[in-house]
């Protein structure tokens, strides 16, 4: 096997920026980590770079490619803020969806706030998340629970 970008997940890359064939997935620890939001967002960019669906790619489209760093930003922020701390993100790339997961150690599911006010501070990030990812949710489990949210692969590689 060859060491190209995606070898080291296990996903298979094309030579031409497009999107990963079969599947990918990475873990960052974030556990007491300082700045996570911003781990996160470094550990992003370079996972999309490598499975060429950054926003500089040829055919991604930066805006949606975008979205995801955002999204993943805003739900390690709200584990950070609402959640007792992150513990860990996840990146779940296929043919068809990009998954993002975001665990932390409250088992209770988030709040989005209903009567969203852009001019007011916070409450944002559910808010965002529910406009820019394809679908999103909660799943609970013994350690707390893990917050999701999938963005499919045609938008965001449009002509693949």
């Amino acid at each position: 096997m060859t060491n190209s970008r995606g070898a080291r997940d296990g996903a298979q890359v094309r030579d031409s920026p497009t999107t990963v064939i079969g599947a990918a997935r990475r873990r960052l620890a974030l556990a007491g980590l300082p700045s996570p939001a911003g781990r996160a967002r470094e550990f992003t960019v370079r996972a999309l770079a490598d499975w060429s669906w950054s926003p500089a790619a040829a055919g991604v489209d930066a805006d949606v490619a975008g979205d995801v760093v955002l999204v993943v930003a805003e739900l390690v922020a709200n584990a950070a803020r609402h959640g007792g701390g992150p513990s860990e993100l996840v990146l779940d790339a296929s043919a068809h969806r990009l998954r993002i997961e975001v665990g932390d150690r409250d088992p209770l599911p988030p709040a989005p706030r209903r009567s969203h006010h852009p001019a007011l501070p916070g409450g944002h990030g559910l808010f965002i998340v529910e406009r820019v990812t394809d679908r999103w949710g909660v799943e609970r489990h013994g350690r707390g629970k893990t917050v999701w949210a999938e963005v499919d692969v045609k938008r965001l590689v449009p002509g693949d």
